[in-house]
Protein backbone atom coordinates (compact mmCIF):
# COMPACT_ATOMS: atom_id res chain seq x y z
CA UNK A 1 0.00 0.00 0.00
CA UNK A 2 1.01 3.55 -1.21
CA UNK A 3 0.57 6.98 0.00
CA UNK A 4 -0.72 9.43 -2.86
CA UNK A 5 2.95 10.84 -3.28
CA UNK A 6 4.31 7.40 -4.36
CA UNK A 7 1.15 6.46 -6.26
CA UNK A 8 1.38 9.60 -8.05
CA UNK A 9 5.19 9.00 -9.04
CA UNK A 10 4.17 5.02 -9.91
CA UNK A 11 0.99 5.93 -12.16
CA UNK A 12 2.20 9.42 -13.63
CA UNK A 13 -0.47 11.24 -12.10
CA UNK A 14 -0.36 14.29 -10.56
CA UNK A 15 -1.30 14.00 -7.14
CA UNK A 16 -3.96 17.33 -7.22
CA UNK A 17 -5.29 15.12 -10.54
CA UNK A 18 -5.61 11.68 -8.23
CA UNK A 19 -7.73 13.94 -5.93
CA UNK A 20 -9.89 15.31 -8.71
CA UNK A 21 -10.76 12.10 -10.28
CA UNK A 22 -11.32 10.70 -7.04
CA UNK A 23 -13.48 13.79 -6.28
CA UNK A 24 -15.69 13.06 -9.69
CA UNK A 25 -15.69 9.42 -9.37
CA UNK A 26 -13.45 8.52 -12.20
CA UNK A 27 -11.45 6.11 -9.86
CA UNK A 28 -12.82 4.81 -6.50
CA UNK A 29 -11.50 6.23 -3.51
CA UNK A 30 -8.60 4.80 -2.04
CA UNK A 31 -9.17 2.95 1.74
CA UNK A 32 -7.51 5.00 4.52
CA UNK A 33 -4.97 3.81 6.59
CA UNK A 34 -5.49 4.24 10.65
CA UNK A 35 -4.02 7.56 10.27
CA UNK A 36 -6.71 8.47 8.24
CA UNK A 37 -4.68 8.83 5.20
CA UNK A 38 -5.50 7.50 1.56
CA UNK A 39 -3.29 4.76 0.80
CA UNK A 40 -2.99 3.00 -3.00
CA UNK A 41 -2.99 -0.79 -3.91
CA UNK A 42 -0.77 -1.61 -7.23
CA UNK A 43 -4.62 -2.36 -8.44
CA UNK A 44 -5.43 1.27 -7.53
CA UNK A 45 -2.07 2.73 -9.29
CA UNK A 46 -2.94 0.47 -12.41
CA UNK A 47 -6.57 2.43 -13.01
CA UNK A 48 -4.60 5.55 -12.61
CA UNK A 49 -1.94 4.63 -15.08
CA UNK A 50 -4.95 3.10 -17.22
CA UNK A 51 -7.10 6.69 -17.39
CA UNK A 52 -3.55 8.74 -17.82
CA UNK A 53 -2.65 6.63 -20.85
CA UNK A 54 -6.30 6.86 -22.41
CA UNK A 55 -6.09 10.70 -21.69
CA UNK A 56 -2.53 10.54 -23.91
CA UNK A 57 -4.54 9.35 -26.53
CA UNK A 58 -6.69 11.85 -26.38
CA UNK A 59 -9.53 10.13 -25.30
CA UNK A 60 -12.31 11.97 -22.73
CA UNK A 61 -13.07 11.33 -19.45
CA UNK A 62 -16.37 9.87 -19.95
CA UNK A 63 -14.28 7.56 -22.52
CA UNK A 64 -11.13 6.75 -20.67
CA UNK A 65 -13.58 5.74 -17.58
CA UNK A 66 -15.88 3.33 -19.56
CA UNK A 67 -12.76 1.94 -21.41
CA UNK A 68 -11.37 0.97 -17.67
CA UNK A 69 -14.98 -0.89 -16.96
CA UNK A 70 -14.83 -2.66 -19.83
CA UNK A 71 -10.95 -3.59 -19.00
CA UNK A 72 -12.29 -4.64 -15.42
CA UNK A 73 -14.54 -7.16 -17.07
CA UNK A 74 -17.40 -5.35 -15.50
CA UNK A 75 -21.01 -5.23 -17.81
CA UNK A 76 -20.57 -4.17 -20.81
CA UNK A 77 -19.48 -5.92 -24.30
CA UNK A 78 -17.18 -5.55 -27.27
CA UNK A 79 -19.63 -3.50 -29.23
CA UNK A 80 -19.12 -0.54 -26.72
CA UNK A 81 -15.84 -0.64 -27.09
CA UNK A 82 -15.67 -0.95 -30.68
CA UNK A 83 -18.17 2.53 -30.53
CA UNK A 84 -15.66 4.50 -28.13
CA UNK A 85 -12.68 3.25 -30.57
CA UNK A 86 -14.89 4.02 -34.04
CA UNK A 87 -15.36 7.57 -32.77
CA UNK A 88 -12.55 8.61 -31.42
CA UNK A 89 -10.59 7.56 -34.76
CA UNK A 90 -12.82 9.29 -36.70
CA UNK A 91 -12.09 12.26 -34.26
CA UNK A 92 -7.79 11.53 -34.61
CA UNK A 93 -8.96 11.75 -38.55
CA UNK A 94 -10.55 14.84 -38.39
CA UNK A 95 -7.67 16.37 -36.67
CA UNK A 96 -5.44 14.85 -38.51
CA UNK A 97 -7.49 16.57 -42.33
CA UNK A 98 -7.53 20.01 -40.15
CA UNK A 99 -3.04 19.46 -39.76
CA UNK A 100 -2.61 18.69 -42.76
CA UNK A 101 -4.56 22.01 -44.24
CA UNK A 102 -2.45 24.05 -41.20
CA UNK A 103 0.36 22.85 -42.71
CA UNK A 104 -0.32 23.68 -46.13
CA UNK A 105 -0.77 26.95 -45.45
CA UNK A 106 1.90 27.62 -43.50
CA UNK A 107 4.28 25.88 -46.44
CA UNK A 108 2.76 28.61 -48.58
CA UNK A 109 3.69 31.25 -45.81
CA UNK A 110 7.40 29.87 -45.57
CA UNK A 111 7.39 29.72 -49.70
CA UNK A 112 6.45 33.45 -50.04
CA UNK A 113 8.49 35.04 -47.41
CA UNK A 114 11.09 32.47 -49.17
CA UNK A 115 10.42 34.52 -52.52
CA UNK A 116 10.48 37.88 -50.53
CA UNK A 117 6.96 38.86 -51.29
CA UNK A 118 5.56 41.53 -49.86
CA UNK A 119 2.17 40.21 -50.54
CA UNK A 120 1.11 37.39 -48.48
CA UNK A 121 -2.28 35.69 -48.64
CA UNK A 122 -1.76 33.85 -45.26
CA UNK A 123 -1.27 36.76 -43.20
CA UNK A 124 -3.66 39.41 -45.14
CA UNK A 125 -6.42 35.78 -44.34
CA UNK A 126 -5.13 36.61 -40.57
CA UNK A 127 -6.29 39.91 -41.05
CA UNK A 128 -9.73 39.48 -42.18
CA UNK A 129 -12.89 39.41 -39.98
CA UNK A 130 -13.81 36.21 -42.26
CA UNK A 131 -10.95 33.86 -40.72
CA UNK A 132 -11.44 30.86 -40.30
CA UNK A 133 -8.56 27.94 -38.61
CA UNK A 134 -7.86 25.45 -41.08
Amino acid sequence: MFAIGEASRRSGVSVETIRYYEREGIVPRPSLSANGRRVYSDIEIGRLRFIKRCRELGFGIPDATALLEFSEGADGNCDEVHEVGTTHLASVRRKISELKRLEAALDELVANCRLGSTSCPLLEELKSEEFQAP
